[in-house]
C-alpha cells in the first residue's frame, strides 16, 4: 500500500496546487483561505508581506488581487517530497498583468510550499513566494473581458 499511498498523496497535493491557482484566478478568496491549515502562512518577502491564519491570508490575497487591472498566473509542477503526513514542494510560476496604477508586470517565480495532511485532506501549511525575474515593460495588449468580481 505504501507505493499506492505515495501516488495518491502526490495526486492530492497536485490537485491542491491547481485548486489554489484556480481560486486566485477566479477571485474566490474564501476558497483560497480554505486551502490552508487554520494556522497556515503566506509570505511574500519581495514586498515584505506576511499573512498568518486563514483570515489574514484571505484578506491578503484579496488586497493583492485588488491592485491588478488584470492578472494571469500560470503554474508549472515542481518537486514534491513526502514525509508521512507532511510534505514540501515547489511550484514554478509565470505571472503577468497590469496594475490599476498602469504599471505592467511579467515575472517568473517559485512558491516554496509546506503541506500538511488534515482530516479534510492536504492543505498548505506555508507558501513562500520567491520572484526570480521581473519585467516591468508596458504590456501592449489589453484584457478582452473583466475579471470575475472586478
Amino acid at each position: 500500500m505504501g507505493a499506492m499511498r505515495n501516488v495518491l498523496d502526490r495526486f492530492d497535493i497536485e490537485e491542491l496546487r491547481a485548486e489554489v491557482t484556480d481560486a486566485v484566478m477566479m477571485r474566490d478568496f474564501d476558497r483560497v483561505a480554505s486551502l490552508f491549515t487554520p494556522d497556515g502562512t503566506m509570505r511574500w518577502p519581495h514586498i515584505d508581506k506576511e499573512f498568518i491564519g486563514r483570515e489574514e491570508i484571505r484578506a491578503g490575497i484579496e488586497w493583492g488581487q485588488g491592485l491588478w487591472e488584470f492578472f494571469v498566473q500560470n503554474t508549472h509542477p515542481g518537486v514534491i517530497r513526502l514525509d508521512c503526513d507532511t510534505a514540501v514542494g515547489r511550484v514554478y510560476i509565470q505571472e503577468f498583468g497590469r496594475m490599476h496604477n498602469g504599471s505592467s508586470h511579467l515575472n517568473y517565480a517559485l512558491y516554496h510550499d509546506r503541506y500538511q495532511r488534515t482530516s479534510d485532506g492536504w492543505k498548505f501549511a506555508e507558501r513562500v513566494y520567491e520572484v526570480r525575474y521581473l519585467d516591468s515593460t508596458p504590456l501592449a495588449g489589453s484584457p478582452l473581458h473583466a475579471a470575475p468580481g472586478a
